[in-house]
């Protein structure tokens, strides 16, 4: 036991100092993994710290008694959608946010709480956001908690009361206009500035212009913005460098709309070279589904940027997908690090991206140094690091009939953070190895059309509920279930794996499988100095493996679907982890499987708190029958009524709603009152203050009655399969 004492003890001194343990075994220098110190007995910043590792110096849980964790306390948030951020904790305090921005301040032993901030937002609101309304987290700083809220508002708060110091409203043009920008992103600090960013690209009616802004850390006073795309033709460009991102549109750039670009999560700072680095979004709408032939770079989409902190001027930048045509977003968490390449040692910026790859990039030019597949890619074959370019697959053309693409608009990795230890060098990612059937609706002959305010993505996902009638009859001729797994073998088509990657060697070290069939919408992940590395999965259970070879260690049914990642402190001698608990996010818009603890247990959001020597976990409650069918109303509609109700349910209604239990309530199983209001919840917004905002000006009444007429029969056809099964039993 000592022996294992001291290799840990040793092992997290060399973290404490920032000093790489692989780069001693192989023989290489010693050098400094992060120019700023890593977390310890505090966590002060989202990702731990200003590096965004999502490492931790501390200890004392380690791989000889990670099997001794247990419960420590836990706080209910009050809410039931999707908990995507990670707490600080700082002076014994645990500051963190939920849905809508809210604001929790617990006491970071007791989890008492000690205030909470609401930020008042129209409920309405909800629909601006992407997927679901979730947040990403606060930053702390002399005294004062920012937070953005959905609406896209930036709050300044005091630490001790959570009173309101300042606010700035960061969306431009606010109104209609706006309607489809949100905020959901940990807002930045600067030396000087916070930023924030916002959401909106995804829907696809074209009318989010993505930018982030910059507001003056004391007062609020807005100081600059800098634009990720250009204007629209024959508009003045605000700053120079969307002159040159104008000349790669391309001459069918239709004046109609903004271009997308947005930057929702990923913001980073390095004080070393005073600069923010970040991630863009994809192109809004990019469901043209253009042929290879009439592909255009689309500046600066897709991206990685690094502009001036004080300035807002743009250093250098890198496209990871040009002319993005299958949701490649670039915002995944960027990590730093000093890391050897070429012989030397490189202070670089790394990102495990959406579209498979594995990019470093020299922090300070943009230069690239490396771009590997760090999962099952098939729409490129390569990246030619002399261009920087992707070399595209026939695959990626889906203009004339579907492709199965690897990997699916989910991304191979998405917001879920990953963690880079300093200690083994290696980069712990949550994967997404699935792949989408890409569909140009206007080629494929099917009944749905590309709709304004829907999501981009025309892609399918082959999971367990791939039913190819009903996908063929909305969508055209697709490959059958079979025809897909031809590809992969023996591999399964949808899967989760939690990967170890060797960012300097460029390969794969060792993998856990998280989730298969389905997704399981498993969280984000940290390391520590005690050899382990943390995650939470769609099952409940949170994980602990050892950092080096992946062995499990530890699992602890919780009770609760954890998307997040987790955190770690020490308080008085004991070392803590905590995770924020809750299923949603892009997962709002499809059905939860028996898999899922979510589809029994109710989606309580809650804090929980672990530590060694801990009891079990509380569970939350049973969902209340959720697979029953009330009895429907009678129908009155006629076939026809029903198919278009069927196709503008997909259209409009399944971003947010699908069958079977999930976040939002299951519109095949309504309830007589809710049957009676259907239309004014629908157009007038009856139930904006539940979050469902009215969509008068999108659908008419005679597409509202169609959908409520397809529902009906949706729920009529359920009701009578239920009574059948009665009556059998």
């Amino acid at each position: 036991m000592g022996s294992i004492n001291l290799r840990v003890s040793l092992f997290g001194l060399l973290c404490a100092f920032g000093v790489a343990a692989s780069s001693l075994q192989a023989g290489l220098p010693e050098f400094p993994a992060a120019t700023h110190p890593v977390a310890g007995e505090q966590w002060p910043y989202v990702g731990g710290d200003p590096a965004g590792t999502w490492f931790s110096s501390l200890a004392d849980i380690n791989d000889s008694n990670a099997g001794q964790l247990g419960f420590a306390w836990a706080y209910d948030m009050g809410t039931e959608r999707g908990q995507e951020a990670t707490p600080l904790v700082i002076d014994g305090v645990m500051y963190t946010s939920g849905v809508w921005g809210i604001v929790y301040a617990l006491d970071a032993v007791t989890g008492q709480v000690l205030w909470t901030f609401h930020p008042g937002i129209d409920p309405a609101s909800a629909r601006n956001a992407c997927c679901d309304t979730v947040n990403r987290g606060v930053a702390v700083r002399d005294g004062v908690v920012f937070v953005a809220s959905e609406d896209g508002r930036l709050h300044a708060l005091d630490a001790k009361t959570g009173a309101e110091k300042w606010t700035a409203d960061t969306i431009i043009g606010r109104g209609k206009s706006s309607y489809t920008y949100a905020s959901t992103g940990a807002v930045l600090l600067t030396s000087d500035s916070v930023v924030i960013g916002n959401s909106g690209a995804d829907l696809g009616d074209g009318s989010t212009r993505g930018y982030i802004s910059a507001w003056d850390i004391k007062t609020g006073a807005f100081k600059w913005r800098f634009f990720t795309v250009p204007p629209a033709p024959g508009q003045p460009f605000e700053h120079p460098e969307l002159e040159m991102a104008a000349k790669s549109w391309g001459p069918d750039h239709d004046g109609r709309y903004q271009n997308g670009g947005t930057v929702w999560d990923g913001l980073s700072y390095d004080a070393e070279t005073d600069q923010i680095v970040f991630g863009t979004a994809n192109a809004s709408p990019y469901s043209r589904a253009k042929s290879a032939a009439e592909r255009h770079d689309d500046l600066f989409n897709a991206s990685i940027i690094a502009v001036n902190a004080r300035t807002g001027r743009m250093n250098w930048y890198y496209q990871e997908t040009p002319g993005d045509a299958w949701d490649y977003d670039a915002v995944q968490k960027l990590v730093f690090a000093n890391l050897p390449f070429g012989g030397e040692r490189r202070r670089v910026v790394m990102q495990a991206s959406k579209n498979g790859f594995f990019y470093t990039l020299d922090l300070k030019t943009g230069k690239l140094l490396a771009a590997d597949p760090f999962s099952y890619v098939n729409w490129a074959k390569g990246v030619d690091l002399a261009t920087g370019r992707p070399q595209f697959t026939e695959i990626a053309d889906y203009s004339a009939k579907p492709k199965n693409v690897y990997p699916s608009w989910a991304g191979a990795h998405t917001w879920n953070p990953m963690s880079f230890s300093p200690g083994t060098g290696l980069v712990y990612i949550p994967t997404v190895d699935q792949p989408n059937v890409m569909v140009n609706l206007a080629a494929n002959k099917g009944k749905l059309d590309h709709l304004e305010g829907f999501f981009n993505a025309n892609g399918i996902i082959p999971d367990d509920t791939y039913d190819e009638a009903t996908l063929t009859r909305l969508f055209g001729p697709l490959p059958t279930k079979a025809e897909l797994q031809q590809e992969r073998g023996k591999t399964s088509l949808v899967r989760e794996v939690l990967k170890a990657w060797d960012p300097v060697a460029r390969k794969v070290v060792w993998e856990q499988v998280t989730s298969e069939g389905n997704r399981g919408y498993d969280g984000g992940v940290l390391s520590t100095a005690g050899n382990i590395v943390v995650q939470g999965r769609g099952d409940g259970t949170l994980r602990v493996y050892n950092a080096a070879t992946g062995t499990q260690l530890a699992s602890i049914q919780t009770g609760s679907h954890i998307m997040a990642a987790p955190m770690t402190y020490r308080i008085g001698g004991v070392q803590y982890i905590a995770v924020q608990a809750g299923y949603g996010g892009v997962g709002i818009s499809y059905p939860l499987t028996p898999v899922d603890i979510a589809y029994r247990n109710r989606n309580t959001n809650r804090i929980l708190v672990f530590k060694l020597g801990g009891g079990p976990v509380p569970q939350p409650d049973l969902r209340p029958d959720p697979l029953t069918y009330p009895k429907p109303p009678m129908q009155r509609a006629t076939a026809a009524m029903i198919a278009h109700g069927e196709a503008k349910f997909t259209e409009f209604c399944s971003r947010c709603h699908m069958f079977g239990p999930g976040v939002t309530p299951d519109l095949s199983r309504l309830p007589p009152e809710i049957h009676g209001m259907f239309g004014d919840i629908v157009l007038k917004g009856a139930l904006a203050g539940n979050g469902m905002a009215p969509m008068g000006d999108m659908v008419s009444k005679y597409d509202v009655n169609a959908i409520h007429a397809y529902l009906i029969n949706q729920q009529r056809l359920g009701w009578e399969a239920q009574n059948r099964k009665v009556k059998a039993n």
